[in-house]
């Protein structure tokens, strides 16, 4: 049905169209467009798509437009015909109601029909005009016939490929799909019946060998994905590397060892890193660590360490980054890269080749270069670390390192960390309270934990909070001294105490303790519910309620009867032995 709608309206513009066929490049640019009509985020889907569409609407093509996106696009036309084109498709529902008109300067390689190049051909198709049934149905036959050779001339021009080039179109079926099994360069059963596969999948009669012909096409359409990238290959003296790099892409900007820096020139936000640097397995052991401390290293995806070589995949929803390196003659050798999430195909192809292009060179970046890149504690060789969403401080309330903390810095995360790298697991988060309750998931052995006062603080005493103030800038907790100023709530909290003190968010989470060394609460974040309050304001969690969450969370704490003043440099040593650094990671 829908090629007869197709072959209506080619018999209602044709003879209006028949002068239409002239050349694109003497045409006004805005009068020759096309019809956009889909576009995907990958290769293989838009091969699928126009293959969808080709079954039933004519003049269908696919180009790359950049940016790992691909368009299905009908045309081209002149203006007029195209507007009509796209009102009479969208009214029919043969096409999605959010086409649109495009210009062919937004186009970029051609990836469908197989082999095409419509850009660079002279005429301007007008919509198709109909057929005689009995001529149409021989012109379709003609079109899946090989144009080139016979598959007794197939095979034979197929026996003089090496095992290479028997093995690269194996990796190209298997890239389009069709092929799942060795890259052996055997062709057996299943290589045939993918080589079938891909031809009737392609508009080709399915004999399972290919011809000279579809063997460029299929190539051409594996390496299509790569076509944007201006792949070239690039040589680093001092680093001692020569590798294939996205051109289009990234550009050198710096040295900082062990890595040559390329940051992104295009519009995705690619990165490349060089790694070169003398050592020792040992060195190689610590490059693995250090790596997965940075922010280019998210913490999804598949790591493997082994004797002499490493390789390290980390994922979120912004990027991908795979590092690959390898230690020979105390050397240690490899790449980044660091590509956006959702451009799988290009990624996956770009790291191949970036690897089989990868020359060891024989000099090695020297560690003293690129002294004068940017310091900062926060970056390592001009990279940024890891940070955590949010941080805050917490305090060991038993011996197996269970520790109390405001539920603030548990909320939303994907892994909550005890002092950065201990990861922890919530046992309770009394929301209502502000207050919750981590256990380790390693064990822990904490050099102090909190004693807890049983009796009522005084009013007008002077307290102390322990907290990481600046969120971990600092490498252990300091102290800040202030006085109680009421033991309730500004609406009347039993559970609250009211502190005069000068804290930062860091100290959230903190204890607070009295003149004797005993914990007495647990510092709250300042939630003001509109209402602007004098800086020294801050509202602690009274011990009873601290010890009401750990019981129902199975825990029991220490009690304490201390009632001598405590020296302050004692005070010091066990504030930061029992206060930790509590981080929240997305």
């Amino acid at each position: 049905m829908t090629r007869i709608i197709s072959a209506l309206l080619g018999a209602f513009l044709f003879l209006s169209l028949c002068h239409s066929q002239t050349v694109l490049a003497q045409s006004a640019a805005d009068n020759v467009v096309w019809v956009q009509i889909e576009a995907q985020p990958s290769l293989a889907e838009a091969m699928r798509s126009a293959r969808n569409y080709a079954a039933d609407i004519e003049d269908v093509n696919g180009f790359a437009l950049g940016g790992g996106w691909y368009a299905i696009a009908l045309g081209p036309y002149r203006r007029a015909d195209a507007e009509l084109v796209l009102r009479t498709y969208r009214r029919d529902r043969l096409i999605p109601r959010d086409s649109y008109l495009q210009l062919t300067s937004r186009f970029r390689s051609q990836f469908w029909p197989v082999g095409a190049n419509v850009l660079s051909q002279t005429a301007v198709t007008p919509p198709a005009a109909p057929q005689p049934q009995e001529e149409t149905e021989t012109a379709e036959a003609a079109q899946t016939q090989p144009a080139d050779e016979t598959v007794a001339e197939a095979r034979r021009s197929e026996s003089a490929l090496n095992r290479q080039e028997r093995r690269d179109l194996q990796t190209a079926l298997k890239w389009a799909g069709f092929y799942a099994a060795a890259i052996d360069g055997a062709f057996g059963r299943g290589t045939r019946q993918s080589m079938s596969d891909w031809q009737a999948a392609n508009n080709f009669e399915p004999t399972g060998v290919l011809t000279t012909l579809q063997r460029a096409a299929l190539i051409r359409q594996y390496n299509a994905v790569l076509e944007d990238l201006d792949l070239k290959s690039v040589r680093n003296d001092r680093a001692g590397i020569q590798i294939m790099l996205p051109t289009a892409e990234v550009t050198f900007s710096r040295i900082a060892p062990p890595f040559v820096h390329y940051d992104s020139s295009g519009d995705i936000g690619a990165q490349v890193l060089l790694i070169s640097q003398p050592g020792d397995q040992n060195t190689l052991f610590g490059l693995y660590d250090i790596m997965q401390t940075l922010e280019i290293v998210p913490l999804e995806g598949p790591r493997e360490r082994l004797k002499s070589s490493f390789t390290l995949v980390g994922a979120n929803d912004r990027i991908v980054s795979e590092t690959r390196a390898t230690l020979s003659d105390g050397q240690i050798k490899g790449f980044t890269l660091i590509w956006p999430a959702g451009d799988e195909a290009r990624r996956t192809r770009l790291v191949e080749e970036m690897a089989k292009s990868f020359t060891r060179l024989p000099d090695v970046l020297d560690p003293a270069a690129g002294g004068d890149a940017e310091q900062a504690i926060d970056l390592v060789a001009g990279l940024q670390l890891r940070k955590p969403r949010l941080s805050r401080s917490g305090f060991f309330i038993d011996r197996n390192g269970a520790v109390a903390t405001t539920s603030e810095v548990v909320q939303g995360c994907s892994r909550v960390t005890i002092d950065g790298d201990t990861e922890a697991e919530v046992l309770a988060d009394a929301a209502d309270k502000g207050i919750a309750l981590l256990k380790p998931r390693a064990a822990l052995a904490p050099l102090a934990v909190a004693a807890f006062s049983a009796d009522t603080p005084r009013l007008q005493s002077e307290v102390s909070v322990a907290g990481y103030s600046y969120e971990g800038v600092l490498s252990a907790a300091t102290l800040t001294f202030g006085t109680i100023a009421d033991l309730r709530g500004l609406e009347g909290e039993d559970e609250l105490n009211r502190l005069s003190l000068t804290a930062q968010e860091g100290d959230t989470g903190g204890p607070i303790f009295d003149g004797s060394g005993n914990v007495i609460g647990l510092l709250l974040p300042r939630d003001t519910q509109g209402k602007l309050l004098p800086v020294d304001v801050h509202f602690a969690l009274d011990t009873a309620a601290i010890a009401e969450v750990a019981s129902n969370a199975g825990l029991s704490l220490s009690a304490s009867d201390r009632t001598e003043s405590i020296a302050p440099r004692d005070l010091r040593i066990a504030a930061q032995g029992m206060t930790v650094l509590v981080s929240c990671w997305e």
